[in-house]
């Protein structure tokens, strides 16, 4: 068996190649010193364990002797994990769309020994097929050019990253407001020709659950009270839940769905969705009311609890499509393998009339239900969905809706224990600080929205010792920088804007929660650390990557909120609340210049940004400061925060003063905190506009009255 310098590597997906035949090298200088040496072209292949090609390009190419041969005596070959290093996938990717007008992964990049591209794509087959160019050919081709005409490849490749260093320019081009109502209209309008009215969803197949757009969306609806901004979100998220991309028997939802009814998933699982999309369904719940939204909200945390939560605390990053097909087969995978089930393997394990309930209720057919199957892979399987509702499979049976659902809730259990002894998939379970910090912000606000229900005080601590392993592992006091990457005992790669930001955030909505001041102390400290080691304090806005990088060719400043949300736009919401927590100027006018450089963005393209739309709701609904006075645990107390956490508010700050300590610090940034006490020994709550404050409130109605 091959082993290569990968074996050397912690990322599931580097040493996932660990055993190729090709001669790998890591992102580094080792790598970067061979190609200078040798004046070879570097060859890199950016990817993901849970990429369903990037696996099918390693069974064809990277384990076949003869490419592997070529690719060993031509080029230096370099692999980066994507999730560990985002500033790398920035550029190139930024490169190849440029280039082919599409980008995706794996992503396949020919670079000079300088690093700057020549030549790109994603997925190339061994051989000529689909209209792909085979990868051999290429690799062969481009070395002769290489050989031939090396001094123009040279040149090229500077034009082209002369060239995208102006295309990713970020800075204020308009004068005037950064924004105005009028964009809020410009984004909705468009999301709403966009909107799928039968079935949710923006768009076309294949869906994907672009959480961000709900979250402006409601929004919104709770500033302008645009009932069908609500609406869309709230049959989305209903359609989301009934269909095959919602894990039906162990919670969690799948990447994307490649229908158009959320029927048939690409099965891998990430920590980001998960994070996001149990925030969407808690806003929901709390727009609504409509207890159906809070347990889709609780069946994702379940889920994270279960598989996805290491002992420390932290949470992995994912969960793979494919599965071994079979316990004694583990070398043959089907995608989804683990999740699907034949008609007979539920008659086998359900008795009559629990089975014929079972199959109605969620769609199992004899053969297959997926209609369209052009690969094969459900041949005999069915994919669970919520075909009928409880109340409709009792009538459909004649049987009490109470009976069935105990006996659909015991049928769930028998096959979670049967499907327990299959071949899992594979676990990424690296800890990524920016996507714990999203799934932190979740269970923070699960705990405060779902309290007094069942496992809300296990979602509080999951995101209190999540937030405690990111500190303790992740983020080195000295120096106050966080790092980007925990696994096996080992935290490497010095953290980028994503990872500030979006732990900040989980922070935020921690301390909103429970109120623990030592969060909201190390938010301000780590934006501080944001602001210089990521901010262009001359254009505005926050670069991807830190300068400190010399050996990158970019310094991007990212902006599309897609799968997960931006950096800059999760960056200027982290700076508004601050600013209203702390009345820091130095908060607002970062946020200020954050906007005004992404000015021409949110006026010509807002729907690229939704999450940064929100920050500019938040402005735009007269954002106010509640101050709490008394102690968190009090009776009273928590009346008041439950008034609070079961409505939807989302333009407002929340501090608590529960000691002369916190009255003073809270103090030293906002003076009128020093005179808020609680009235006559009883928990109160102060409301206040530009920190002119409203009557102190007692009593839970009045105050709800007030934040409403």
């Amino acid at each position: 068996m091959h082993t290569n310098r990968l074996a050397q590597e912690k990322s599931p997906y580097l040493l996932q190649h660990a055993h190729n035949p090709v001669d790998w090298y890591a992102w580094g200088e080792e790598a970067f010193e061979k190609a200078r040496l040798e004046n070879k072209p570097i060859f890199l292949s950016i990817g993901y364990s849970t990429c369903h090609w990037c696996h099918v390009m390693e069974r064809e190419s990277f384990e076949n002797e003869a490419i592997a041969a070529l690719m060993n005596r031509d080029y230096v070959a370099i692999k980066v994990d994507r999730e560990e290093r985002p500033d790398v996938d920035r550029i190139y990717m930024t490169f190849v769309q440029a280039t082919t007008g599409s980008g995706g992964w794996p992503m396949s990049v020919w670079l000079t020994p300088e690093l700057k591209p020549f030549f790109g794509g994603t997925y190339f087959p061994p051989e000529n097929r689909w209209g792909h160019p085979g990868f051999g050919s290429l690799l062969t081709q481009i070395a002769q050019a290489w050989e031939s005409d090396r001094e123009k490849i040279e040149e090229s490749a500077r034009t082209v990253v002369e060239q995208l260093k102006k295309q990713v320019e970020v800075a204020p081009t308009r004068s005037g407001a950064a924004f105005e109502p009028g964009t809020m209209e410009s984004a909705f309008s468009t999301f709403r020709h966009s909107f799928d009215s039968r079935l949710g969803g923006f768009g076309g197949a294949p869906k994907f659950p672009r959480v961000s757009v709900h979250h402006f969306l409601l929004r919104y609806y709770a500033r302008t009270k645009n009932q069908q901004a609500l609406d869309m979100v709230l049959l989305t998220l209903r359609e989301m839940a009934r269909g095959g991309m919602n894990d039906q028997l162990g919670g969690g939802f799948h990447r994307y769905s490649v229908d158009d009814r959320w029927f048939v998933p690409h099965f891998e699982k990430m920590l980001y969705d998960q994070a996001q999309i149990a925030i969407s369904y808690l806003e929901a719940f709390q727009a609504t009311g409509d207890r159906q939204y809070a347990e889709a909200a609780r069946r994702v945390f379940d889920y994270v609890l279960r598989d996805m939560t290491d002992a420390g605390g932290g949470f992995y990053s994912a969960e793979d499509a494919d599965s071994a097909i079979a316990p004694d087969h583990p070398g043959l995978k089907g995608e989804g393998a683990f999740y699907i089930w034949s008609l007979e393997e539920i008659h086998a394990l359900l008795s009559q009339p629990a089975a014929g309930w079972f199959c109605y209720r969620y769609g199992v057919r004899q053969g297959s239900n997926v209609e369209s199957d052009p690969h094969g892979e459900f041949t005999g399987k069915n994919i669970l969905y919520q075909a009928h509702t409880v109340e409709e499979t009792a009538r459909h049976f004649s049987q009490p809706p109470g009976e069935v659902q105990t006996a659909l809730d015991r049928a769930c259990s028998l096959l979670m224990a049967a499907r327990a002894q299959r071949v899992r998939p594979l676990l990424d379970d690296k800890i990524l600080t920016a996507w714990n910090g999203l799934m932190i912000s979740a269970f923070a606000k699960g705990g405060a929205v779902l309290d007094g229900a069942h496992n809300a005080a296990r979602y509080a601590e999951a995101a209190r010792r999540a937030a405690e392993f990111v500190i303790g592992h992740l983020y080195d006091a000295p120096s106050g920088r966080l790092l980007r990457r925990y696994r096996e005992g080992g935290a490497a790669i010095p953290g980028f804007l994503d990872d500030y930001a979006m732990f900040v955030q989980g922070l935020l909505d921690l301390y909103e929660a429970q109120f623990d001041r030592r969060h909201l102390e190390l938010a301000v400290r780590l934006t501080e650390k944001q602001q210089e080691l990521f901010e262009d304090t001359a254009s505005g806005a926050f670069f991807s990557s830190a300068a400190d990088d010399h050996r990158l060719v970019l310094r991007v400043k990212e902006d599309y909120d897609g799968a997960e949300p931006s950096g800059n736009s999760v960056a200027v919401m982290n700076l508004v609340r601050l600013a209203r927590m702390t009345n820091r100027a130095a908060f607002r006018e970062s946020a200020e210049r954050t906007l005004a450089a992404f000015a021409s963005r949110l006026a010509v393209a807002p729907v690229a940004i939704p999450q940064m739309l929100t920050a500019c709701e938040f402005l735009l609904g007269e954002p106010r400061e509640i101050i709490l006075a008394g102690r968190r645990d009090s009776v009273e107390m928590r009346a008041l925060l439950r008034a609070l956490h079961t409505r939807f508010v989302p333009s407002r700050v929340v501090l608590l003063v529960d000691s002369p300590e916190t009255r003073q610090a809270l103090a030293a940034g906002i003076p009128s905190i020093a005179s808020m006490n609680p009235l006559e020994g009883r928990a109160s709550a102060y409301v206040c506009r530009n920190y002119t404050c409203q009557l102190p409130v007692c009593d839970p109605a009045k105050f709800a009255e007030l934040i409403q």
